[in-house]
């Protein structure tokens, strides 16, 4: 048999059914347009539809190799030979156009002629009543020993999810020879034996749908789906047992080992974790680049969880910082020129990769120092431990149970969610048994308010309840202003939602004023407006609500958000997603995904799209309309919005399109100057940009007109010298600064310290301390003492009300001592923290008062009288 890569391979297959007139397509994302499917599972799912008769193809015949994603049996991924969260599925499809007979000829002889695999290495397998394919496959020379009959849970595909197309399979298995034992004692076949046969095609003959009860009903058509494993052929044509030894891992593995600095096949431990990182790799550098990120909720959730199962397993290979960023590229370089969109995303790639490590890795590690104290304090991971490591560390249950496996440790899954559910249940009485709005008691009441706000800031209405100390009442009196709510018929106030503030402002009737405010919506339909109220107001009294004007800074401000949206989007690519937003009359706040800070040309590219929009005077129109017909023409759906079967859609020219229940202007011209003032990190993943519009804009650019004049006039320069100015003020202070720490060094002497040298038992060490001696300073004073003395070293400086010293421990002498490890212990008695390496270590405190007990905590750690 010969060998092939699997680019050859892959091109082969495809280009095999090209020439039996099947349409070559690209790979569908991993996000699956299917409710029922987290992740494209299989390469028939894009073509669902199409199997359920729903839609039309376009095609009769396709083939393709698709990109997917299972998690279901993770924890056997590295373990196995051939188990990945991340494989490609090479394909052929029929849609009503041929059936079996073509499937299982044309399969056959891409096996045996193009692979030319070895007819005697080859068998099958049917559904046991699937007489047809059994008298087929018998047609082309297959002997009828080698055609096994199974049951329904081994050769009957589907569906992909709950419902869907599914129908009886048939499989072409390898013979890899191993030796194994054979169950029933006769000779081996795919039936009776594990690990020796493997399947690389599985022949669908979809002809049916499954209903939600699990009842068949025929297709309107017969259709052919495939499924051929790329990693598992591959490994069958180049000679192989397990997947990861093919050519589709060797650069990954690679590449992991000089980052980690381990080798490959030297220790079976060790070949696990390496394996897992190899396949997590693959699965999240194409998850992200398909538009997964981070979460804990979904495929982000599912996203972290292999993310951090990689992790992990770095971390048991010696890993002590972020690594698997560093991972991508060996991916990228290997399939990128199949999968262009992994080389168009690589740089968002690796920063949200290695985002996600920083947040992690830490935790981790300490997390696992934990553990290991655990299991050798008790012999195993008690309910309460696992809880504790989850709850205070972030510690994933799913990488407990793999450490409890790898070491025959016990683990109380079951004590563990008991203590979880615990949690949901305190957190559940924290916030409330009920809703806001349950608690209020509007939810009884069958009235509804009509908002005109869209359309005017000024209407009369009629009060239609009046809520005083949570009771409702017909009628309220009061010479001084009292707390109270009203509800109205129709108001022109804006209830606070979709991260716009609610409207101020007050409403007036004959002997009386109401101050509005705050106003929201109880529960759907009401709108409840609270304040103060002043005189005499009874339900069913005529009143007039007016809007305080500043509402328009709010739409300013709202609608610049929408501007906002869409330029980040143009700018730093189509993953950016809101993610939480605040429209208020001063300011807007806008969170989206990122993972990296916006450069300067970033940040001005942004601006520059905003204020052109503004200064193009665009209409803003809004529409209502079917949130299918919606969202089908491109409007974006934000953050954490729940939306009904119609739905408003705010549009501004060709530049935005959004679903927004807010209050917006008219023209884009009334924004006035948009200006970014901030933008900074809220969590890993996920940035922020402050800024903000119209008048603000102008006092925004005038107080930065008084900084300058104030900086003009104190430093008596021309505003286009003041940069200059302050440079050479900077450089100056620095040259003062080096000349004051080289006459600080001077004042010490070395030769003095090390004239202090004591020694226990053959170790030479001394101490001592200053007064305001910089860390550069003690840390050079300190390197040559230690090597006067040739023995430990510690140096304390007090600096005002804190505190720092530096530890060195010549390198002979870390068998005995660790710089680290003692620099921790001082830092303790001296109220601070830090660390180092076993030779030097600098740290810090903030109780110089202590400094006596420092020394003689140091004094006790050289003649070890402390561990």
């Amino acid at each position: 048999m010969k060998y092939m890569t699997s680019d050859e391979i892959r091109e082969a297959f495809l280009s095999f059914f090209e020439s039996k007139g099947h349409k070559r397509l690209p790979s569908a994302s991993l996000i699956p347009d299917d409710p029922q499917l987290m992740f494209t599972v299989a390469g028939m799912v894009p073509f669902k539809p199409i199997f359920w008769g729903k839609v039309e193809p376009v095609y009769t015949r396709v083939t393709t190799c698709q990109k997917c994603v299972r998690t279901n049996d993770i924890e056997n991924v590295g373990r196995t030979p051939r188990h990945h969260t991340f494989f490609e599925m090479l394909g052929n499809f029929s849609f009503g156009d041929y059936f079996k007979k073509e499937a299982i000829e044309w399969a056959w002889e891409f096996v045996t002629k193009v692979l030319e695999m070895p007819e005697e290495k080859l068998w099958v397998t049917i559904y046991e009543y699937d007489d047809e394919a059994f008298e087929i496959w018998k047609s082309i020379g297959v002997p009828e020993h080698k055609i096994i009959r199974m049951g329904k849970e081994d050769n009957f595909w589907g569906p992909a999810g709950p419902t869907g197309p599914c129908g009886p399979c048939s499989e072409i298995h390898y013979d890899t020879g191993l030796e194994v034992p054979v169950k029933d004692g006769g000779i081996p076949t795919p039936a009776n034996t594990d690990g020796r046969f493997i399947e690389i095609w599985n022949l669908v003959f979809t002809e049916f749908y499954q209903d939600e009860e699990g009842n068949l009903h025929p297709l309107p058509r017969k259709n052919i789906d495939t499924g051929a494993g790329l990693e598992r052929i591959s490994a069958m044509m180049q000679g192989v047992l397990w997947n990861f030894d093919t050519d589709l891992f060797a650069p990954i593995i690679e590449r992991i080992q000089n980052v980690l600095n381990v080798k490959y096949k030297e220790d079976p431990k060790k070949d696990v974790s390496i394996r897992v990182i190899a396949d997590h790799v693959r699965a999240v550098t194409f998850m992200i680049a398909d538009g997964v990120l981070p979460s804990n909720e979904g495929r982000g959730y599912v996203l972290r969880r292999v993310l951090r199962r990689a992790l992990r397993h770095g971390v048991l290979l010696g890993a002590k910082e972020p690594f698997l960023y560093k991972i991508v590229e060996s991916v990228v370089q290997k399939m990128g020129h199949v999968y262009p969109e992994i080389v168009e995303k690589r740089s968002f790639v690796e920063n949200i990769v290695k985002g996600e490590e920083l947040k992690f890795i830490m935790n981790l590690s300490r997390g696992l120092e934990l553990v290991q104290k655990i299991i050798e304090t008790k012999g195993k991971i008690t309910a309460e431990d696992a809880f504790k490591l989850y709850d205070t560390y972030g510690f994933p249950i799913d990488i407990l149970r793999d450490i409890a496996q790898e070491n025959n440790y016990e683990l109380d899954e079951k004590g563990f969610e008991a203590y979880l559910q615990q949690q949901r249940e305190r957190s559940r009485k924290a916030q409330g048994e009920v809703e806001f709005a349950q608690k209020t008691g509007y939810e009884t009441l069958e009235i509804e308010t009509v908002f005109v706000g869209y359309e005017t800031m000024e209407s009369e209405g009629t009060v239609v309840k009046i809520r005083k100390d949570n009771e409702f009442v017909d009628n309220i009196e009061s010479p001084e202003p009292v707390q109270c709510e009203l509800v109205l018929d129709v108001t022109p106030f804006y209830a606070e939602k979709g991260g716009q503030v609610s409207d101020k402002g007050t409403i007036t009737w004959e002997g009386g004023k109401f101050e509005v405010e705050y106003v929201y919506n109880p529960v759907e339909g009401i709108i409840v407006h609270r304040g103060k109220l002043t005189g005499k107001l009874s339900v069913g009294q005529k009143v007039f609500s007016k809007v305080d004007p500043i509402r328009k800074w709010t739409m300013r401000n709202h609608t610049a958000t929408h501007l906002l949206h869409a330029a980040l989007r143009k700018v730093l690519g189509t993953h950016v997603r809101q993610a939480g937003s605040l429209v208020e009359p001063e300011r807007l706040r806008f969170d989206f995904t990122h993972y990296q800070a916006l450069t300067k040309e970033q940040i001005t590219a942004i601006e520059d799209l905003v204020n052109e929009v503004i200064l193009s005077a665009i209409p803003v129109v809004t529409e209502v309309k079917s949130y299918d017909e919606a969202v089908k023409e491109g409007a974006m759906a934000l953050f954490e919005e729940k939306y009904g079967d119609y739905v408003r859609v705010v549009k501004v020219g060709n530049f935005s399109e959004e679903l927004c229940g807010g209050t917006h202007v008219k023209n884009t011209g009334e924004i006035g100057l948009f200006k970014i003032v901030s933008e900074s990190a809220v969590s890993a993943g996920v940035r922020r940009i402050e800024a903000i519009t119209g008048f603000n804009s102008l006092a925004y650019v005038r107080k930065q007109d008084e900084i300058l004049e104030n900086l003009k006039d104190k430093l008596e320069a021309p505003i286009n010298e003041l940069v200059m100015k302050v440079e050479k003020l900077i450089e100056e202070r620095k040259s003062l600064e080096r000349e004051l720490a080289n006459l600080k060094k001077k004042l010490v002497n070395p030769e003095s310290v090390a004239s202090n040298v004591k020694s226990w038992n053959n170790v030479n060490y001394v101490s001592a301390v200053f007064e305001e001696i910089d860390p550069e300073v003690l840390k050079e004073l300190t390197d040559e003492v230690s090597e006067r003395i040739k023995g430990v070293v510690l140096l304390i400086s007090r600096l005002g009300e804190k505190v720092v010293f530096t530890v060195k421990v010549p390198k002979e002498l870390t068998n005995e001592y660790h710089a680290g490890n003692i620099a921790k212990a001082v830092a303790k008695i001296l109220g601070g923290g830090g660390g180092g390496s076993p030779t030097f270590a600098q740290a810090g405190g903030k109780l110089p008062q202590s400094i006596p007990e420092a020394l003689e905590m140091f004094e006790k750690i050289i003649r070890k009288e402390v561990q």
